[in-house]
């Protein structure tokens, strides 16, 4: 058994390894079911060949749909989409409660579903508004360095304090039997299988969350959004014309260009006298249009950094520039 381990390990030494490559921007991928986000992650990060990756936001193996992926230099401003409202379409199940709030959980109670429309609309717009939530114990959330989920597979109940949350809206899509559809838009943080959870104790009968798709974040929807299917039958140039800008989880905030002596001087995270009036966020760029130097906030007509792109990554994302600029150019001259 140990030879036949060694020999295996061997193998896997002897195999060429595939050179990574610096690539600078954000994916939208259509995540699927029963993958976690971080395994998502890395089969794209595969497919790029990326050096630097990561992704803006967890969604659970039972979840689908949006998960934002930076690569090299917009891993910085991951934070913004960490931070950002999200969309979810989540179908709960009426009339049975589970160990994990979800479909993948032991089924704890079962109880008669005698629920019109009138009160089911009336329990969503209950948990409607500013709403405290205890998060799960089959959740990420760490407790003394450890995820509760871990304790939860232990049996250990852990004491969890509640958490204030935003439900901005919850539409109700569809109805059949005993399966609701609704659309929720809320803050981060927000947990849909307590919310289905709670609803059903809202109603009277249970419930746990049968299906879960993310549909935005942010600004970012599921519009231009690849799966992982997609990604593999394409070329690797193919895969790199899907890459958003890397500044584009800052798209809507307001832009600061510098000329190329104040630009350098910024780089370096010395503040400079702007005329701007105090704004939190704005994105950076020198003269070129795609110098994304970085995220700033204008305080007392000071440009303050709060995030900044290496010299490196400008200049890669220069070259980036360049391909397009040729490709128009035969394109208008064709």
């Amino acid at each position: 058994m140990n030879t036949a381990r060694a020999a295996a390990r061997s193998a896997a030494n002897t195999r060429p390894r595939v050179p990574r490559r610096a690539v600078h921007g954000v994916l939208l991928l259509d995540k699927p079911l029963g993958l976690s986000s971080n395994d998502a992650l890395q089969k794209a990060k595969r497919f790029f060949r990326a050096e630097k990756a990561g992704h803006t936001g967890t969604l659970d193996p039972l979840a689908t749909g949006l998960l934002p992926l930076c690569f090299g230099a917009a891993t910085k401003f991951s934070q913004v989409s960490l931070d950002a409202d999200k969309r979810y379409v989540a179908t709960l199940q009426l009339g049975a409660t589970t160990t994990t709030s979800d479909a993948e959980g032991e089924v704890l109670q079962r109880r008669p579903v005698a629920v019109s429309d009138a009160q089911l609309a009336e329990a969503c717009r209950q948990f409607t508004g500013e709403i405290d939530q205890v998060p799960p114990m089959h959740s990420a959330l760490k407790h003394e360095g450890k995820a509760l989920y871990e304790y939860a597979r232990q049996g250990v109940e852990i004491e969890r304090a509640a958490r204030r949350v935003t439900i901005h809206a919850i539409d109700i899509l569809g109805r059949q039997d005993d399966q609701v559809t609704i659309d929720v838009t809320c803050t981060k943080g927000t947990y849909i299988r307590t919310l289905a959870q709670d609803i059903g104790e809202a109603l009277g009968c249970g419930a746990h969350l049968a299906a879960l798709r993310r549909t935005g974040s942010g600004p970012l929807t599921l519009s231009g959004a690849v799966t992982l299917e997609q990604l593999a039958a394409m070329t690797e140039p193919e895969r790199d014309r899907l890459l958003m800008d890397a500044d584009a989880l800052l798209a809507d905030v307001p832009v600061v260009r510098l000329d190329p002596e104040e630009a350098a001087r910024f780089l370096t995270g010395l503040r400079r006298r702007v005329r701007l009036d105090d704004t939190p966020q704005v994105r950076v760029y020198g003269p070129e249009p795609k110098a994304f130097l970085g995220s700033a906030r204008v305080t007392a007509g000071e440009l303050i950094s709060t995030r900044l792109l290496s010299p490196m990554e400008v200049q890669g994302l220069l070259v980036i520039e360049e391909p397009e600029k040729q490709e128009h150019t035969e394109r208008t001259s064709a």
